[in-house]
Formats: structure tokens, C-alpha cells, sequence
């Protein structure tokens, strides 16, 4: 395996080396896969992902704040990515194949500046978010992820900083700006609830609940009390006075 040109000892460089030196052993149906996967396969997993949790979300009874929550995430990845236009400008940072020989690239033609990665900022962003409101598909979220920051050094288009500069800038966002947007969209999802577009936040013969904060890290929100409940609890107030 022919080695990077570099001065000293680089551990950035050296990781590069290793993992890229997997493509040049492997099968060429392997490169072709992860060629494909790491350019447009696993963002279009994250969305199909993102689809089936809306899709869940929609049966549940405090459904405009599920969906709210989810909304976040592709909206975080968006933010992420403007984020990263100026970083990118100002670092400067070149492609790992404009400055060391010896890379096996799979995808030539690129000619942006290398940090942070675009796809590690996005697709962290998306599993971070998803993680917000619904911990199960987060993690699937978070490790799809991690595949694709992995591509993303095999491919030879980046280095391995700039896929960990991707993952901190798409949680950072999906984090920090998680309780601002959910209080602009949680209200915005209820009002769907109340219009024509109320099947986009709530599945027909599902039952409204009064008042359904965002279910954090599990598959249901806190239990709320619904109208018939309520009836039936002050009935038996009355029942007891008397």
C-alpha cells in the first residue's frame, strides 16, 4: 500500500491513510457501493427514516408536538450546513488528494475546501434532532451517521477532522437551538391540528390530547389526561361530596 507524502508524524494524515487503504483492497463492487452510499444513499436513508417516524408520530395523541419535534430535524441540518459556509471559507482547508499522493479517491472532481465535511454536519444534525424526539430512531439516526463519516474518509474526500468537525457542528445546532424551535414550531404544529392539514400532524381516529409536551428520549410522551377522563375524575368528585 503506497504511503501519504507528508513531513512527521500526522495522526490526522495517518488514520486517512489506514482507512483509505481499505478501498484499495477491496472488491471494486465494494468501492461502488460505498461510493454510492457515501454520496447520496445514506442521506436518502435519513430520509426515509425521518418519513417513517412522521409517519409513528401521527398516532400518537400529543402528535402536533411529536411532529414538532421531528420537523427539527431536517430544519437543524439545514441551519448546520449555512453554518458551515463560512467556516469552510474561512479555514481554507484543501481536499486531502490536493496535498498528499498515494490517496485511492472515489470520487474525483471536488473542488470546495475540505473542513468540515457537509454530509458528516448534515447527517449528524439529523440524527441529533431525530435523538431530541424520539430516542429509538435517533440512534439509528446517530448511526447512519457515523457510516457516512466513515465514507467519507474512505472515499478520499476528507480527513478524519474534518468529519468530527462535521458531527460537533451538526450536534451543536441540533442541540442548542432545539428549545427555540420548539417553541416556534410546537405552536405552529397545533394550529395544522386545527385546520385542513390536520393529517399531517395527526392520524384520523386518533384522539387530541389536552395538552401533550414533546415526548424527550422515549417513544411516548408523558401520559395526559383527556377530556373523557377529566369528566369522568370530576363525577366522582361530585359522587363523593355528595
Amino acid at each position: 500500500m503506497a504511503g501519504l507524502a507528508l513531513e512527521g508524524p500526522n495522526p490526522d494524515v495517518d488514520v486517512l491513510d489506514g482507512i483509505n487503504g481499505l478501498a484499495k483492497a477491496a472488491p471494486h463492487w465494494v468501492n461502488r457501493a460505498m461510493e454510492f452510499l457515501g454520496e447520496y444513499g445514506i442521506v436518502a436513508a435519513l430520509g426515509v427514516l425521518c418519513l417513517i417516524a412522521w409517519w409513528a408520530a401521527r398516532r400518537r395523541p400529543d402528535g402536533p408536538a411529536a411532529i414538532a419535534g421531528l420537523l427539527w430535524a431536517p430544519l437543524a441540518a439545514g441551519l448546520a450546513l449555512l453554518a458551515n459556509i463560512p467556516i469552510r471559507g474561512f479555514v481554507g482547508r484543501p481536499r486531502p488528494f490536493k496535498e498528499h499522493a498515494g490517496l485511492d479517491v472515489l470520487i474525483p472532481g471536488k473542488t470546495d475546501f475540505s473542513f468540515v465535511s457537509d454530509h458528516a454536519t448534515l447527517t449528524m444534525a439529523v440524527g441529533v434532532g431525530l435523538f431530541v424526539a424520539h430516542r429509538k430512531y435517533g440512534l439509528i439516526g446517530i448511526g447512519l451517521a457515523l457510516l457516512e463519516g466513515f465514507s467519507r474518509v474512505y472515499l478520499g474526500v476528507h480527513y478524519p477532522t474534518d468529519v468530527i468537525g462535521g458531527f460537533a457542528l451538526g450536534t451543536a445546532v441540533a442541540l442548542l437551538l432545539a428549545p427555540l424551535a420548539q417553541a416556534l414550531l410546537v405552536p405552529l404544529a397545533s394550529a395544522a391540528g386545527r385546520s385542513r392539514l390536520a393529517w399531517l400532524v395527526r392520524a384520523p381516529g386518533v384522539p387530541a390530547a389536552e395538552a401533550a409536551p414533546a415526548g424527550r428520549g422515549g417513544e411516548s410522551g408523558p401520559v395526559v389526561a383527556t377530556e373523557p377522563a377529566v369528566r369522568r375524575h370530576d363525577e366522582r368528585d361530585k359522587d363523593l361530596a355528595a
